[in-house]
């Protein structure tokens, strides 16, 4: 369980932090009809920086013929997917989800991804949760659809059924990719560091060959931001490969529905740590969510009894 309280806990600081570096983005009057694809140009130097920290890290560790072979492998092709659904599929819908429905709702729709991966996992890996567990699940998604509305109760609607669509396929692609991944590590060859440099590797590739260049956001990525703001996301990426390898520790370990139950508790993290980071007030409404949040994630994750006795003992 602490592997996934961990990698929500890392992400929540890689949210807060990301946010922070995003609004750096230099001002110009060229980005202004692509300002709200800024989250996108930050996704993939997200995942670009990351890549290299790993490759740096696969290096290190002599690992590189072991991240060859495994490209080889079915359950390689299984990670390759899943940084397709994962990476570019999942935010670049979330984003365009975000223009058609406004945040809000969005929020609110995306938050079923850990729902869709755990029906997902259950009939492809055969993973069951007790009704206590999936009842605690489900009380941790309405805390992370609560806590999301809360902070963007201002969306704008403009195509209700487009916004859905792609707010769906957010859900299809975040949900999948711990279900594949957690397939891939089955492998003796792939483990978490090694699934997680194939993921954000082949992410940044086809951000930088084919989303970047679709959406026509190059002029953003190179001039939108300055050497500092550059340096600012590479340490977002190091906090973020933390919690990505936490997250895929916990995947591997606990299986990837109780992973993903344990990872959304970002959402609660997040509210903590802007208390401190950006003097944010919460209001009673997102503690009440906060705190759904928290005991929806230990108890998803755990059975009902030995989380009493723990607490007892």
């Amino acid at each position: 369980m602490k592997y996934g309280l961990l990698s929500g806990i890392f992400w929540a600081l890689d949210t807060v932090l990301l946010g922070i570096a995003l609004g750096l983005v230099l001002p110009n009057d060229t980005f202004s009809k692509v300002i709200w694809l800024i989250p996108v140009a930050g996704a993939f130097l997200h995942d670009l920086f990351s890549a290299l920290w790993l490759l740096c890290l696969t290096v290190a560790r002599r690992r590189v013929k072991q991240l060859t072979d495994a490209l080889h492998t079915k359950h390689g092709l299984a990670v390759v997917m899943a940084a397709l659904l994962g990476g570019p599929v999942g935010m670049t819908g979330y984003m365009l989800a975000i223009k058609y429905i406004g945040p809000g709702y969005t929020a609110c729709i995306s938050a079923f991804y850990p729902a869709f991966g755990a029906l997902l996992a259950r009939v492809l890996l055969k993973e069951m949760l007790s009704i206590g567990q999936y009842a605690s699940f489900a009380v941790a998604l309405l805390g992370v659809m609560c806590i999301g509305y809360l902070s963007a109760s201002d969306s704008i609607v403009s195509d209700p059924v487009l916004g859905f669509v792609f707010a769906l396929v957010c859900v299809v692609g975040w949900g999948s990719e711990a279900v594949l991944g957690s397939y891939a590590m089955r492998h003796a060859l792939i483990d978490n560091q090694i699934a997680l440099q194939i993921r954000n590797g082949i992410s940044a590739m086809i951000y930088g060959a084919i989303v970047i260049p679709l959406l026509g956001i190059s002029d953003l990525v190179v001039d939108g931001f300055s050497t500092n703001n550059f340096l600012f996301v590479a340490l977002c990426a190091a906090i973020g490969t933390l919690s990505y390898l936490f997250y895929y520790k916990a995947i591997d370990s606990i299986g990837p529905s109780r992973g993903m139950a344990l990872n959304i508790s970002y959402a609660a993290w997040a509210l903590i740590l802007s208390v401190f980071i950006l003097h944010h007030i919460p209001s009673v409404q997102e503690w009440i969510c906060c705190g759904m949040i928290l005991v929806g994630t230990i108890f998803s994750a755990n059975s009902w009894k030995s989380v009493w006795h723990r607490a007892r003992s």
